[in-house]
């Protein structure tokens, strides 16, 4: 991909995104020609660009395509790297590749770790294999179930692991990521988290009420709000070529145009009607 095509997808998300809570719009922001907009992130204090580059992309890449989409996104102004280790190699890959632009970037991680010594343990791992002293963000990774979050706060909960590692200098922020509406809620309940990553797509977001009572709650504790999946267009269909996504678990949006008016539609009709 070269340079001007991802600025020109990136404006694409970024009229998208402009879709949803008129009250985001308050949100501070940074932008200047020929570079990606960058928007704060919460009450961190920081400022992120509005496209951040997924580690997971980078499963099953060669160290050279890593090296290269990395310098790629950041000669382009983005500014946000995400990884975990159930991205198969990607922590591996991105560690090098990103190193000579690391004091640059905002770097975030996460765990699917439940309890205390297990998470500790997956943080230094991960901090080792991307060549780095910390994190700029840690979170639990795709919290869905009450049971996970009743763990995660219990007798030798992550959360120990999680406020040691801050105290240690090992991360600078708290996060995570859920995949339920119930979850997400919980999880807010139970602790002022820095950030929260959440699915925010159109066709949930207005159809299916997911989404929204989510996004008022982290807006109201001033929390930072990275949106998952908004180019997801729908599962597989079944016998699906998947050869042009291959890494990608559900059928994306390809056509800026299809896309487009997915995310306009809403938006005037949610004008008209105020």
């Amino acid at each position: 991909m070269k340079r001007r095509d991802f600025l020109k997808q990136s404006a694409t998300a970024a009229a998208m995104l402009s879709c949803f809570p008129a009250t985001l719009s308050a949100i501070e922001r940074e932008s200047s020609s020929g570079r990606i907009e960058r928007r704060a992130l919460g009450k961190t204090g920081e400022k992120l660009s509005i496209v951040g580059f997924g580690g997971f992309m980078l499963n099953r890449a060669t160290a050279e395509q890593a090296s290269e989409w990395i310098r790629l996104a950041f000669d382009a102004g983005v500014n946000h790297f995400d990884i975990a280790p159930e991205y198969g190699t990607s922590e591996e890959l991105m560690g090098p590749a990103l190193e000579p632009f690391r004091g640059k970037v905002f770097l975030s991680c996460k765990t699917a770790k439940r309890r205390q010594a297990e998470a500790a343990e997956e943080l230094d791992r991960s901090l080792k294999r991307l060549r780095t002293d910390h994190f700029d963000l840690y979170q639990f990774h795709h919290v869905t179930r009450l049971e996970e979050v009743e763990t995660i706060f219990g007798d030798n909960g992550a959360i120990k692991a999680f406020e040691q590692a801050k105290k240690d200098g090992k991360v600078r922020f708290l996060g995570f990521s859920a995949h339920s509406v119930e979850a997400a809620l919980a999880m807010m309940d139970r602790f002022r988290f820095d950030s929260i990553m959440f699915p925010v797509n159109y066709a949930t977001w207005h159809a299916g009420n997911f989404g929204p009572q989510v996004l008022a709650k982290a807006q109201e504790q001033k929390m930072g709000i990275l949106a998952l999946k908004a180019m997801a267009k729908q599962p597989w269909p079944k016998d699906a070529d998947r050869s042009a996504h291959p890494i990608c678990w559900y059928q994306p949006m390809t056509d800026p145009d299809e896309a487009m008016r997915g995310f306009v539609l809403p938006c005037r009709t949610r004008s008209r009607r105020r």
